[in-house]
């Protein structure tokens, strides 16, 4: 499947590298400019500046004079535009559509879906709208919707990286750290029965008059899912409690 994002007579060059940068960081690397304002956008200054490392998606990138020129091999065409146009394509917000889009265009070979963006200046132009399947409205607040070119780029992909994560196309998030696996019940029970200790050699606990207090701080261990290092930890803590108070 390809999945492919126009941008129509782009006047900032700068938009141009945002935008690849917005693509690379969600796998994608198909842009086409139709009929931009710099002929060399993809070699200004601004433009390297701004794509900040995605210099592979902006020599792949292609320049075309028409439209038609940069839809070859799409099937579906998505509008991105603030305003219905009247006798145009349904008006939708990209999630919903995306949900319904993505497994459909994932079981099919051969097809291709294209993100259609206008200019900055003057947004899709109606003829360009009316040749799309739907348009996108992406949901902003209701005083203020002007988005940024290379910003409604980015939350296109991602909305659509995320639908196709669930067709199994998406990327998995690594923690910072290895998840630790749970201390077992054993590790846990040694636990709470040296805090039994602690607590009541500082006073805390009566042990003629416990009441619920250590199954209730056997619950509270249990919710926490302990680590084995977490345990070291509380039993250094009980250890402490019981010792008793140093000078000062």
């Amino acid at each position: 499947m390809i999945t492919r994002f126009i941008l129509i007579q782009t006047s900032h060059s700068g938009n141009v590298g945002a935008a690849a940068r917005a693509l690379k960081v969600m796998g994608f690397d198909d842009l086409v400019l139709v009929a931009p304002r710099w002929p060399d956008v993809l070699t200004r200054e601004e433009t390297v500046q701004r794509a900040s490392g995605a210099t592979d998606v902006l020599e792949r990138t292609r320049i075309v004079a028409t439209l038609d020129e940069a839809l070859e091999g799409i099937t579906h065409l998505c509008a991105t535009a603030m305003t219905p146009r009247d006798f145009g394509p349904p008006t939708v917000a990209p999630r919903a559509h995306f949900a319904q889009l993505a497994p459909r265009m994932a079981d099919a070979a051969g097809q291709g879906v294209a993100f259609l963006f206008g200019s900055e200046r003057f947004g899709m132009r109606n003829e360009d709208v009316y040749r799309c399947h739907t348009c996108l409205s992406i949901p902003t607040a209701p005083g203020y919707g002007s988005l940024n070119l290379a910003a409604a780029v980015q939350l296109i992909a991602y909305d659509w990286r995320e639908a196709l994560a669930a067709q199994g196309q998406g990327f998995a998030v690594t923690p910072a750290t290895p998840e630790a696996a749970p201390a077992d019940a054993q590790a846990v029970a040694g636990l709470l029965a040296h805090w039994e200790q602690s607590l009541t050699a500082i006073g805390f606990l009566d042990p003629a008059a416990p009441k619920k207090l250590m199954p209730r701080l056997n619950q509270l261990f249990n919710r926490a899912q302990l680590t084995q290092e977490e345990i070291h930890i509380l039993r250094g803590v009980a250890k402490a409690m019981a010792q008793p108070p140093r000078d000062r």
